[in-house]
């Protein structure tokens, strides 16, 4: 077993598409993904969990249904389980997702901007 520290410049550095999340690691039925986000999102929920957002690099708004969060590089927003939000940034964004393993990206909505889960990089 080869022990070694992930960089995310690296895993970052691995893919071009946006909007399709790449696990990097696992710690019991969590998955923590990176992605590459730039446009508008679909309005979605995850009745079950929470999701964390961890900006990398850039500027990340969350879309609530009663109002918005700014997060930028360094910062983090959990969006908690039930709450209807769409992410959207103006320019492409690099963040982290910490969320259960299996959970969709489009949550209740589905439709063709669910990515496929599991993908390792």
């Amino acid at each position: 077993m080869v022990h070694e520290a992930i960089n995310f410049g690296r895993k970052f550095g691995l893919f071009a598409e946006q909007w399709q999340p790449k696990v990097i690691a696992e710690m019991n039925d969590y998955q923590f993904k990176v992605v590459k986000l730039q446009g508008d999102f679909v309005w979605h929920e995850h009745k079950e969990t929470d999701e964390a957002f961890l900006v990398i690099e850039g500027e990340l708004r969350i879309d609530l249904r009663n109002g918005a969060v700014r997060v930028c590089a360094g910062e983090m927003y959990v969006v908690p389980k039930g709450v209807e939000h769409k992410p959207y940034a103006e320019k492409e964004v690099k963040l982290l997702l910490i969320e259960p393993r299996g959970v969709p990206n489009t949550g209740d909505q589905g439709g063709e901007r669910t990515a496929e889960n599991d993908i390792w990089i």
